[in-house]
């Protein structure tokens, strides 16, 4: 957590990580205590941070044995008639955002790759890219593929990639909301996150960087295409 404004950034972080489904629908936080240790904030200052949280309808808690705080907030869907709506202040940003992320995100999948990657964490990759491939097709896919995303930044054990990474993500989530899912454009993410996958798991960061470059090419293709 940075700067004075403690409460705007935690609610800020917070609702990030339930839009990229870090914490999926349906998903409980984790206990204030420990919450409030991994954001590094006093515990009142989560208390309201939570408290706007659950005014904007992304979570509700309960008290008592066996309650806590679950997501409710529900994936969005995906608009065609998003992208007539945006204005060009935003196409800019977005854009920008688009060459942003081809910087950020190979050199993020090059050094995850570079790890030395014990079985826990090999673990929570199998699993990120297990439950992309199971989200093929639902309205799930969309935060399943920033949760690969972000599992590999996490990988790489540096704050500064994994807040770019996850300011990045945060963007493109946005971008790809504005335009149709076509199946045809999941299926060919789909072998290429199976390649950057395959290469972060063997060891391999030039393989790891250039299967990413050729993911974010194609991706700011279709969306400068369709997005104008």
């Amino acid at each position: 957590m940075r700067g004075l404004h403690a409460f705007e950034t935690c609610v800020e972080q917070l609702a990030t990580a339930i839009r990229l489904g870090v914490y999926p629908r349906g998903s409980t936080l984790p206990p204030e205590r420990d919450l409030a240790e991994m954001m590094g904030v006093s515990r009142a200052t989560l208390r309201e941070a939570m408290a706007a949280l659950r005014q904007a309808g992304l979570v509700e808690t309960t008290r008592g044995r066996g309650g806590g705080t679950v997501v409710t907030l529900k994936p969005r869907t995906p608009s065609a008639r998003a992208a007539a709506r945006i204005s060009e202040k935003k196409r800019r940003d977005w854009l920008d955002a688009l060459e942003y992320r081809r910087i950020v995100e190979p050199g993020a999948a090059a050094l995850a790759a570079s790890r030395e990657l014990d079985d826990v964490r090999l673990a929570q990759l199998q699993q990120a890219h297990d439950d992309l491939v199971a989200a093929a097709g639902t309205p799930e896919h969309r935060q399943a593929d920033s949760r690969f995303h972000l599992t590999i930044a996490a990988l790489t054990d540096s704050p500064r990639t994994i807040e770019a990474v996850t300011s990045v993500q945060a963007v493109l989530h946005e971008m790809l909301l504005a335009i149709p899912v076509m199946p045809a454009n999941i299926s060919h993410s789909a072998r290429q996150h199976a390649a950057l996958y395959r290469a972060i798991r063997a060891g391999k960061p030039t393989a790891a960087r250039r299967a990413m470059e050729s993911h974010c090419d194609d991706t700011a293709a279709l969306l400068r295409g369709l997005l104008g």
